[in-house]
């Protein structure tokens, strides 16, 4: 029994007040973590506002202050034994050094069969315009079959990027968007067994490969590459990658040896469809910005060696960082799970 009210109320109110204060704390920060020090704090002070709450019960006359200290008991108890999982933290870092790359390699397999599927257009293609020069004019888009490949390259360097003045973000903006169209429509493709992004696999390959055997057979292969690898050491990886995500959907929805149900597989495999189609829009927005700053311009505004080098440097680190990034830190977290 307590025999003065009012001592025991000045002595007990500042573990209250504490206790009050964290909860406050926890309830602004739900993401908030108490490393041990705390916890054990905070399980003294539930526990001795709690025995207090017992202590005050014989007092009739004071219901206010009964309802507060079992408020407070409640919202302990509560933080106390919460078992609900809390929302990872965006890191976009962590996201784009770890996360992406770790996902391209988990499946590379998917990724192999884009490029095989790609470079069987890619001499498909090649092919039809070596043995027969007039299929480009069948196959190749955006004006490669209405001129020669050295008319082209007289145009472009005359122009001398001349027509993108004043205009260069625009016409970015215009090919990330039209890229990430793109791309995400061979990721949902998919859906149909995989078979669709398979087939505009093969015929982007059919296009590149014709397109590269009308220029070099042309003797233009160094404008070839020169106009190519600075934006397309970027995009076209991103394309096969993009295509990677359709067959690992695509593979979802076949379901080979696996009992579980199409919404399972789907939830499964949900997250890594979704983080190789982000990073493939985070590629394609770097690559439109390359393609109408860089690779429009063209000897003798840039030397083709510097575009051609670019490139070269550029692809190499691009599958340098898809295949080597966050590999210690995955190493780490698997001897921490074992």
């Amino acid at each position: 029994m307590i025999l003065d009210l009012e001592r025991f109320v000045r002595e007990e109110r500042p573990y209250w007040d504490e206790l009050e204060e964290r909860l406050g704390r926890l309830s602004k920060n739900i993401e908030y973590r108490m490393d041990l020090l705390e916890s054990q704090r905070f399980y003294y002070l539930y526990r001795r506002t709690a025995s207090d709450l017992a202590r005050i019960q014989t007092f009739a006359a004071e219901p206010a202050l009964r309802s507060y200290l079992e408020g407070l008991s409640v919202r302990a108890y509560a933080e106390i034994h919460e078992t609900r999982e809390l929302p990872h933290r965006v890191q976009p870092l962590v996201w784009l050094l770890h996360t992406f790359p770790a996902c391209f390699r988990r499946q590379i397999v998917a990724f192999a069969v884009t490029v095989i599927t790609t470079l069987a257009g890619c001499a498909l293609g090649g092919g039809a315009v070596y043995f027969d020069s007039t299929a480009k004019y069948d196959l190749l888009p955006f004006g490669h079959g209405e001129m020669s490949p050295s008319q082209r390259v007289q145009e472009e360097e005359q122009e001398r990027g001349e027509h993108l003045e004043g205009q260069k973000t625009r016409f970015a903006s215009m090919l990330m968007t039209h890229n990430i169209k793109v791309s995400v429509f061979t990721m949902a493709l998919g859906i149909g067994w995989g078979f669709g992004t398979l087939v505009l696999l093969f015929y982007n390959g059919v296009i590149l490969g014709g397109i590269a055997v009308d220029y070099i057979r042309a003797g233009e292969s160094v404008f070839l590459a020169g106009w190519l690898l600075p934006h397309g050491s970027v995009e076209i990886p991103a394309i096969l990658i993009a295509g990677q995500a359709g067959l690992v959907l695509g593979a979802a929805v076949i379901g080979w040896g696996s009992s579980a149900g199409l919404r399972e597989r789907l939830r499964a495999v949900g997250a890594d469809v979704m983080t190789l189609i982000l990073g493939v829009m985070v590629l394609l927005v770097w690559a439109g910005i390359v393609e109408a700053f860089f690779s429009q311009y063209h000897e003798p505004v840039v030397p083709y060696a510097l575009k051609i080098a670019f490139g070269s440097l550029q692809l190499f680190v691009l599958f340098a960082y898809l295949l080597k990034s966050g590999i210690r830190r995955a190493v780490k977290e698997d001897r921490g799970h074992g």
